[in-house]
């Protein structure tokens, strides 16, 4: 009898420690989003993930995501078009040393 007491309040409190540890971590990441969102209002610049969603965008096959052009909205080419660069050499001399 007293066992399956202590059972019980063990439960229950590992169980309050899990949902401490759950909410704790769900309130840091609202703190981390909401500051990167007011970054984002002071800089003028768009918020990373919108940033990293857009990569994603851009660079994935034309049809994957829904709403999004594909290739041709982020890239003026098209796949037979050919660009002409020029080579140059890119230099680090801080590496060198």
């Amino acid at each position: 009898m007293i066992s399956k007491i202590l059972r019980f309040f063990l439960k229950l409190v590992l169980g309050l420690f899990a949902a401490v540890f759950a909410l704790s971590l769900l309130a840091a990441a609202l703190i981390v989003v909401v500051l990167s969102l007011l970054k984002s209002l002071v800089t003028g610049r768009k918020p990373a993930p919108a940033m990293v969603f857009g990569r994603f965008q851009r660079y994935s096959p034309q049809g994957m995501w829904p709403g999004g052009a594909g290739r041709e909205a982020g890239n003026p080419a098209r796949a037979g078009d050919v660009v002409d660069v020029e080579v140059r050499e890119v230099r680090d001399d801080k590496r060198l040393e």
